[in-house]
């Protein structure tokens, strides 16, 4: 099966360029990032907090088979609705460093809309670590279920 977020990432560059059109309004695309019951459901994570403007922050928890929590946590720079998102995604208790999201939201006809992501890590390995997990897969399912449960709010 073909995934429908792409992720391109470029040999001895510390940085990933991610994009996915979606069929759904830029404006219910946009409400996926910003709501936090949205949030919740697409990403399976409970919001703790979620502050869009600029210098909000924003703090989400999730939940292991296992029973162990684990944080995520960062500043949101810049907050333009139905355009951009600018922040930094940390997560705790981990030996990845904090790294840098643009997310760029763009209309593509009434109907389709499209994210663009470019996430700057600390360093070349830094980034070639995290393409070891099962990222592209996991962002994949996530960003597929955003579609799903985003498209009933039409």
């Amino acid at each position: 099966m073909e995934l429908k977020t792409k992720i391109h990432a470029e040999d001895d560059r510390q940085e990933l360029l991610i994009t996915r059109e979606f069929n759904l309004p830029l404006d219910l695309l946009f409400k996926a990032y910003e709501v936090p019951e949205i949030v919740e459901q697409w990403m399976g994570t409970k919001v703790l907090k979620l502050e869009n403007k600029k210098h909000g922050c924003w703090q989400f928890e999730t939940t292991d088979p296992k029973g162990n929590k684990h944080g995520f946590n960062g500043v949101i720079h810049d907050f333009i609705p139905n355009q951009k998102i600018t922040r930094t995604f940390e997560m705790e208790n981990t030996s990845f460093p904090v790294q840098l999201e643009y997310l760029e939201f763009e209309k593509l006809t009434d109907e389709t809309s499209k994210l663009k992501m470019h996430i700057v890590y600390k360093s070349v390995a830094d980034r070639d670590q995290m393409l070891k997990l099962p990222f592209a897969q996991g962002l994949n399912m996530a960003h597929n279920r955003l579609e799903e449960i985003v498209i009933k709010l039409k």
